[in-house]
């Protein structure tokens, strides 16, 4: 059925204009220089796009165009265009959606929300749904949602952009016990995707080793333990130091440059050396166990 657009434009009071009951976003900011551009435009051109508004038992609800309204409104505008379509619920959030995903204007988590509330608390439809509503893939939408999984002190970091969506992503399959670390080693390093799930291979090859009660661990399988833990804190530690080798080289000026690489190549040397021994003392305690458990000790 070809779709007919039976809204209408008209001046309506801003008093009897209230922002949405389901807003995508639980407030909106003013973004400092953007604000003061939208202000300086309608002041000299007026409004150019009616703002959308939905009919109310008791005035108007704002579907899209908070920001426009808001400006307008510090503008001391009575009087605001609007365009006024009768709409449900679920058609004004997806229409408010699709437009804050069409403008950027959201960063991952509070995309991950709003989607979080379309299909679970809502109950407005499932993700393949939601995903053709808003013209992004079924993926897009379910990896939002996985990062919902993450504590609060990573999900800050994402929103801050010191984490991207595709390294958060790793996080979500890491034990809550072990997140830290990996954020410090992403933080520090900026490591791709690859190098993450080297690292996280390694923190599942520990996790999978350990007994399911701890005291039982005999005297071996604890020193293993200890030895993986301290091979992934030493490449951990080889992966910062091979950060700062790259900032030395775009930050120090090159006669001063040679000194402090050369430090922290012999450091880099020394750390090297230490995993190898790590290997080593590993492969030895492995060899001993194995012994240990032909011959029925």
């Amino acid at each position: 059925m070809e779709y007919i657009d039976t809204s209408i434009v008209e001046q309506i009071e801003m008093k009897m204009i209230r922002p949405s009951e389901f807003a995508v976003r639980d407030e909106f900011v003013k973004d400092g220089p953007q604000e003061d551009t939208l202000a300086n435009s309608i002041r000299e051109h007026g409004l150019l796009q009616p703002i959308l508004v939905r009919p109310l038992n008791h005035g108007f609800e704002i579907v899209a165009g908070h920001r426009r309204f808001q400006t307008c409104r510090s503008l001391r505008w009575r009087f605001i265009p609007c365009k006024i379509r009768e709409m449900s619920d679920k058609q004004a959030f997806e229409i408010q959606l699709t437009e804050n995903i069409q403008r950027k204007s959201m960063d991952p988590i509070e995309e991950a929300e709003a989607f979080r509330r379309y299909v679970l608390d809502f109950g407005w439809g499932g993700v393949s749904e939601l995903a053709k509503k808003i013209g992004k893939s079924e993926e897009f939408v379910s990896h939002r949602i996985q990062l919902l999984k993450l504590p609060t002190d990573i999900k800050e970091q994402i929103i801050r952009s010191n984490l991207n969506v595709s390294q958060a992503l790793e996080l979500t399959t890491i034990p809550s016990d072990r997140q830290a670390e990996i954020v410090s080693y992403v933080m520090n390093s900026n490591p791709t995707v690859k190098q993450i799930r080297e690292v996280k291979a390694l923190i599942n090859e520990d996790i999978s080793n350990r007994a399911p009660n701890s005291r039982d661990l005999s005297k071996k399988v604890c020193v293993l333990r200890t030895t993986k833990k301290t091979s992934l804190m030493l490449k951990l530690t080889l992966a910062r130091i091979d950060n700062l080798i790259e900032e030395v080289h775009k930050t120090i000026e090159a006669e001063q440059r040679a000194e402090v690489l050369n430090f922290l190549m012999g450091l880099r040397l020394r750390v090297h050396n230490m995993i190898d021994e790590c290997i080593r003392f590993k492969l030895m305690a492995m060899k001993s166990q194995g012994s240990n458990k032909t011959t029925g000790r």
